[in-house]
């Protein structure tokens, strides 16, 4: 599976860097014949595009390297480190281009557009089109950001391309030269793509939370286990595209021995392991009351308490151990509550004022997956 993806990544990106050096070459030389700003801008953005997919390719490589003592969970976060330097290209090229059209604004040049030149910038948009469609399907099938942000590009690029197209037309047409004023639009979009593959480079290596539809199945699936009654506090770490090692906690009765919950996360972490390729190295356990009635009134009561607040996502892991005079539980607050601590005391002192024998001890836990 690792193989393959590698394969098809490095294909399809040589085949991006093929046509984007032709696309540049002949784009470039038309430029220059034609004295053209904004098709030398145009041939400059398929340069950093093919060298883009270069350090791809390098970065697949690398990230694909196996795991050793230094770095036991692998080499997969060089994929986001080598998007970082291919944002950095896009957006070094992008300003560069704005440079030098507001040069050719403030000095204004007659361009010099031929058919030849209308040919080419049309095969050149429908290469983009055609490479913008094959790239972003292969980074779909292989879940290669990099690959899908590229095949992305080359629609902008496309799109782009056909403004310059625009004002080559209007100038043969009507003699008004606008290609200084369409290569600051160009630049303009290419500066924009630039910080948006920085943003997202930046928040891969941050850490981002984990997607919404995988979150919630991995949870749908523990929760059908026998014995499991609640999968809660879902953690992956991402540690490239597909590499995930995470922890959860599962309620389950307090009438189980630590065999039969030994033999509940086995079957959980080899389950998801095989459906989702995520291992899961901790598995923790919430005792739930299940002998005594009066725990259980106890915690609806609590549960009234805790969701009169505003912004209370969630609450779990509710123990009450009679013996010990203690009660235990978690609580979830939205981040947009801004007194997430304010709000965390009151219900700490509503708790307390309710259950004045008991020791609390209420965690204030983070919202990190749906």
């Amino acid at each position: 599976m690792k193989d393959n993806r590698e394969k098809v990544v490095v294909m399809t990106s040589i085949i991006s860097i093929i046509s984007n050096i032709v696309l540049a070459g002949f784009k470039a030389f038309v430029g220059l014949l034609a004295n053209s700003i904004a098709i030398i801008s145009d041939a400059v953005n398929n340069l950093s595009d093919a060298l883009s997919s270069i350090i791809t390719i390098v970065g697949t490589k690398l990230a694909g390297k196996a795991p050793d003592k230094k770095h036991p969970y692998g080499y997969g976060r060089i994929e986001y480190m080598t998007s970082m330097i291919v944002s950095a290209i896009v957006l070094y090229a992008g300003i560069t281009a704005f440079v030098e059209s507001v040069k050719k604004i403030i000095h204004p040049e007659v361009a010099d557009y031929s058919t030849i030149t209308l040919i080419i910038l049309i095969a050149g948009i429908i290469v983009k089109f055609v490479l913008g469609i094959y790239v972003k399907k292969k980074g779909k099938d292989v879940n290669s950001d990099s690959l899908v942000a590229s095949g992305s590009d080359a629609f902008n690029d496309a799109i782009l391309s056909i403004s310059v197209l625009a004002s080559a037309i209007i100038y043969m047409i009507f003699s008004i030269s606008l290609e200084a004023y369409v290569g600051v639009l160009l630049s303009i979009f290419i500066i924009k793509a630039g910080l948006e593959l920085i943003k997202e480079s930046v928040d891969n290596i941050l850490g981002v939370r984990v997607e919404s539809d995988l979150a919630r199945s991995i949870k749908k699936d523990i929760s059908k286990e026998k014995d499991v009654q609640g999968a809660y506090d879902l953690v992956l770490n991402d540690y490239g595209p597909d590499k995930y090692l995470g922890s959860i906690h599962i309620e389950v009765a307090d009438t189980l021995s630590v065999a039969d919950i030994d033999k509940i996360s086995r079957k959980i972490t080899k389950t998801i392991l095989e459906k989702y390729g995520v291992m899961l190295h901790t598995i923790g356990v919430y005792s739930v009351n299940t002998k005594d009635k009066k725990v259980m009134e106890a915690k609806k009561e609590i549960t009234k308490i805790v969701f009169a607040h505003k912004g209370i996502l969630q609450m779990h892991g509710f123990y009450l151990d009679e013996e010990d005079k203690s009660i235990s539980f978690d609580i979830i607050i939205d981040f947009k509550v801004k007194n997430r601590e304010e709000v965390y005391r009151e219900i700490y002192e509503e708790v307390q004022k309710k259950y004045k024998n008991y020791k609390l001890d209420i965690n204030l836990d983070i919202d990190v997956s749906d």
